[in-house]
């Protein structure tokens, strides 16, 4: 469901847009920039990975340190993608395909590609991705101006189209590993406009508050 009580300077509150165990990454309640920049309105934005009972996002092998892995084999690959607010659903980009996850040594190489992907523009970090422009009766206080990104969806995984009406909890898609992401997870963010280009960030937080990174959350379905 939807928070309330939205108001100019205060956060969005969403809900989580994924179930089960999830691990916390570059949160905003650690630093802001989240992400070590203010680039795309990414200053506020939380990255949210699916993990088991150990905390793994995937079974490590030796492999794992030397050479890129099948995205498959990661437990989040796959996971339904719920929208974190009611409202109207403004773009969908689903044409990425999903890249081999990236740890180890092979992070290294993958990390400084970083620059040539942010040149190629905000598609090619985000990778498939919905925005969704919260529905101003859905705790903005009235608000038309907040937009909701969520990020690195799997590839032809989008259930929603353009204009079409959602309602917090809807299946929007499928967690994936496209655009800037070393495995999948889901990038998560809310700004003013629905290009992140042109856009000013916003804070957001959800009903039991903003978890840190590292933090292992609990999410019901």
């Amino acid at each position: 469901m939807s928070g309330s009580g939205f108001s100019k300077g205060a956060p969005v509150h969403l809900s989580y847009p994924l179930t089960g165990r999830l691990l916390v990454r570059n949160s905003p309640a650690d630093r802001v920039p989240s992400h070590g920049t203010d680039l795309a309105a990414t200053s506020h934005s939380i990255d949210l990975v699916p993990v088991d009972e150990q905390g793994r996002s995937s079974r490590y092998t030796a492999a794992s340190f030397l050479r890129p892995e099948p995205p498959q084999l990661f437990i989040g690959f796959g996971r339904p993608v719920l929208a974190p607010i009611t409202g109207r659903v403004r773009i969908v980009h689903d044409g990425e395909i999903d890249h081999p996850a990236y740890r180890g040594l092979p992070s290294v190489g993958y990390a400084l590609a970083q620059p040539r992907r942010v040149r190629r523009g905000w598609a090619h970090v985000a990778g498939n991705h919905v925005v969704i422009q919260a529905d101003p009766t859905s705790g903005t206080d009235g608000r038309d101006d907040v937009f909701v990104a969520l990020c690195h969806l799997q590839h032809a995984s989008t259930t929603v189209r353009v204009d079409q009406q959602i309602t917090a909890g809807e299946m929007i898609g499928r967690c994936g590993n496209t655009g800037n992401s070393t495995e999948p997870h889901l990038h998560l963010q809310a700004m003013t406009a629905p290009d992140a280009t042109r856009a000013e960030p916003l804070p957001i937080t959800f009903a039991d508050g903003l978890p840190r990174g590292g933090q292992i959350i609990q999410v019901r379905e």
